[in-house]
């Protein structure tokens, strides 16, 4: 280690050595609204700012949009430090809804959990009216009218925008599927255009006053590793953590156009780091929301995009369909990486073969961030090899370092601790104050800490590897980590293993002790049995198993890999029937 390194990366900040000088001088964070800082960035009112199914929707539409969107938010009731809820997927008039609460000061409410908590949500919020998609049940509106107390529905055709004539079969199928036989309907609905003619008759007061420390967005965690829990921001940490990365996926030559496929906006990452980042980074925003997550490939090809974000289900299953010619280009693809959950070096090394097999020389990177820290805290500007957890070096605004588990004890270089953030982009807090109080901790230094619950280290040069969510000693020693042991069994490459991951569940007979489950994805012709033993020699006697189960394939909920259903399914027995 340098003799000038104090041994704390807090202080030392080791990674500011991979930012080119001409990137972070004078970069400090604006002081403005969402809305004044895509207009600062606009390159035009003329320009297209989105592409939605053949309809090109230029900046100067936006504006006109939003300011009719706040006037209508207004005319049904909302107002100053209200909750919209709002059940969109990822449309033009989401943005248009997000800026016009903006306007107005109030903040949008989305969850995209089941109807009971989705009801809960509301519930909580006091809203009289909800903004869905008009394949919203009538079943499903009356729940909500009963249960919650709304009076009403804004309902909005996901086609409203769109140019119907371009809209290929499969997503016309995949649309289709979300309408019942008895959809919303009634006095207590209105469609788009009611909602936006009774803004027109608006007089009253639109805009409230300036403050961009106010709530503007809630989204609930997914709820894929925990219960889900409601994380607030503003416009200020939403920029706070936009702006740090905007020149990600950046061209001199050309301007990149940027694909969003499926993922709904009532994710964080998806509105802060895919919607509004490429609005306000000069990108021509593609919007897919209605494919099937199994038809990605064929988007992919139908666009051929030069930024994706990407997910490990996207390019699993982008490899897997079969369906992308071996002599597909891909090159126009130049950014590529897999974001929202750990990625072991089998997944790794299978995507970066495929987009070398298609000419796409990308260099398929794995990256860190949570809803709690506004989307992303890393970026993949490190000289260290991928793989092996290496999730990059914190944003250039962004301090991370790792600390023992729930407390201000910073660790040095290389030592597994709990991962902590600082910075800009980090929430309001969740809208349960304790729980907050649980996750940021204002240290001895005075800063606002974000404890993550991730366990991982930093290396000598600010490399963050993050390898497993949260402390799990197994009973007689040993703690399980669960990227680093499917990274044994990765780096091993046990012929007839296609995929394979752990999930770690609590050892009902060892009181804070936990054990750990394989599951494995076979080539055709292997069981278990033959690759039992293979699986046992690769790991340490702690790490074994209890048990080894094959699957089909690698199941998700919520996009990620779903632990929770199986911790379920272990836990009622199923495995053992």
């Amino acid at each position: 280690m340098n003799k000038t390194m104090t041994g704390k990366p807090s202080i030392d900040r080791p990674w500011m050595q991979y930012y080119p000088p001409q990137l972070i001088e004078g970069l400090t964070i604006p002081e403005c609204t969402i809305y004044e800082y895509l207009k600062e960035r606009c390159p035009g009112e003329d320009v297209t700012a989105m592409h939605y199914y053949g309809r090109d929707i230029t900046w100067k539409e936006v504006y006109e949009q939003v300011d009719k969107v706040a006037r209508a938010l207004r005319a049904i009731g909302f107002g100053q430090g209200d909750e919209i809820p709002v059940f969109l997927r990822s449309v033009p008039e989401f943005i248009f809804l997000l800026l016009g609460a903006e306007k107005i000061g109030a903040s949008l409410l989305c969850r995209d959990n089941t109807l009971d908590e989705n009801i809960e949500a509301v519930k909580k919020s006091n809203a009289k009216m909800i903004i869905a998609h008009d394949f919203l049940s009538h079943d499903e509106l009356n729940a909500f009218r009963k249960r919650a107390g709304i009076r009403g529905a804004v309902l909005l055709s996901p086609l409203r925008m769109a140019n119907r004539s371009t809209i290929p079969d499969y997503c016309w199928d995949y649309l289709d599927g979300f309408y019942t036989d008895y959809p919303a309907y009634g006095p207590c609905t209105l469609s788009w255009d009611q909602f936006l003619e009774l803004g027109e008759k608006f007089t009253g007061t639109i805009e409230a006053p300036r403050d961009i420390d106010r709530p503007l967005f809630r989204a609930y965690t997914s709820g894929s590793t925990g219960p889900s829990k409601q994380v607030i921001h503003s416009a200020h940490t939403m920029i706070g953590n936009m702006h740090q990365m905007n020149f990600y996926g950046a061209s001199n030559e050309f301007r990149p156009t940027w694909m969003v496929t499926v993922l709904p906006p009532t994710l964080v990452a998806v509105v802060v780091a895919m919607l509004l980042m490429p609005l306000a980074s000069d990108k021509l925003l593609i919007l897919c929301p209605f494919v099937d997550p199994h038809d990605v490939d064929l988007e992919m090809m139908r666009y051929r995009p030069n930024c994706w974000p990407l997910i490990p289900m996207f390019i699993e299953t982008v490899m897997r369909n079969g369906r992308v010619p071996d002599d597909y280009d891909m090159s126009h693809l130049f950014s590529a990486g897999a974001g929202s959950e750990a990625y072991n070096n089998n997944q790794l090394k299978r995507a970066q073969k495929f987009l070398n097999d298609h000419n796409c020389n990308a260099r398929f990177t794995t990256g860190y961030g949570c809803s709690e820290a506004g989307s992303n805290m890393s970026l993949p500007m490190t000289g260290k090899p991928l793989g092996n957890g290496n999730v990059g070096i914190p944003m250039p605004l962004t301090t991370i370092s790792i600390f023992k588990p729930g407390t201000e004890e910073e660790l040095t270089y290389n030592t597994m601790g709990e991962i902590c953030q600082c910075g800009p982009g980090t929430m309001i807090g969740y809208d349960n104050e304790k729980a907050t109080a649980k996750t940021i901790m204002i240290h001895s230094d005075g800063k606002r800490w974000l404890h993550t619950g991730d366990i991982g280290y930093m290396a000598e040069d600010g490399t963050i590897y993050a390898l497993t969510r949260g402390a799990a000693p197994r009973y007689g020693g040993g703690e399980l980590a669960t990227l680093p042991m499917e990274n044994l069994l990765a780096d091993a490459e046990i012929p007839g293993i296609d995929d394979e991951f752990f999930v770690i569940i609590p050892d009902e007979e060892h009181h804070r002790c936990f054990v750990p489950y394989l599951f494995v994805v076979l080539e055709d012709g292997y069981t278990v049995d033959d690759v039992r033993d293979q699986i046992l020699d690769c790991l340490e006697t702690y790490m074994h198993p209890i048990d080894i189960i094959a699957l089909p394939e690698r199941p998700f909920f919520h996009f990620k890999t779903n632990r929770i259903g199986l911790t379920k399914d272990i836990l009622s027995g199923k495995f053992n029937k």
